[in-house]
């Protein structure tokens, strides 16, 4: 019994602690303290505020920079997209096959890995398949398919920070 009662006693104490990690809150825009607001907003996290509060709300919550993520999106804009997730910083194409060559196809995973804009915040990965008698079978990637692609989206991320800058 005494075993039992420790080991429930660990399992609270487990679920009170901290996993040390950093968790931070959106900012609001709104510069009213008051919470005595005929719409409740104050209350209600899901909309009925201020204009200002709306626009807050409509604007994306990035969990990456900015800029890769607008430029991973710019450079893959000629793909069909089967994910995009803009906080945890993936996306995923869907399978692509040029005009040019119809018994391949391509699949491009980026995951976008900093906050800040630096060459090693980007990794793509590549996929392959052809076109075979039984279906589509994986093929070998070239190496060098995916640093072309980190490097243009590399590159449309500082055009897009330069063109940002006043």
């Amino acid at each position: 019994m005494r075993i039992i009662t420790l080991a429930a006693i660990a399992c609270l104490l487990a679920a009170c602690s901290s996993d040390n990690t950093e968790q931070t809150m959106a900012p609001t825009t709104s510069t009213s303290t008051s919470n005595s607001s005929s719409s409740g907003s104050w209350f209600w996290p899901f909309g009925g505020g201020s204009s200002d509060d709306q626009q807050a709300a409509d604007m994306p919550q990035l969990g990456v920079n900015s800029y890769l993520w607008r430029a991973t999106l710019d450079t893959l804009n000629f793909m069909p997209l089967a994910s995009a997730d803009p906080v945890g910083g993936v996306v995923i194409s869907d399978w692509y096959a040029a005009p040019e060559k119809p018994d391949e196809h391509m699949k491009v995973t980026v995951y976008i890995l900093d906050k800040r804009l630096r060459a090693d915040a980007v990794k793509v990965s590549v996929f392959r398949q052809i076109r075979a008698a039984n279906g589509w079978t994986d093929a070998a990637v070239n190496n060098d398919t995916g640093i072309k692609l980190e490097n243009a989206i590399l590159a449309r991320a500082r055009e897009l920070r330069l063109a940002s800058q006043p």
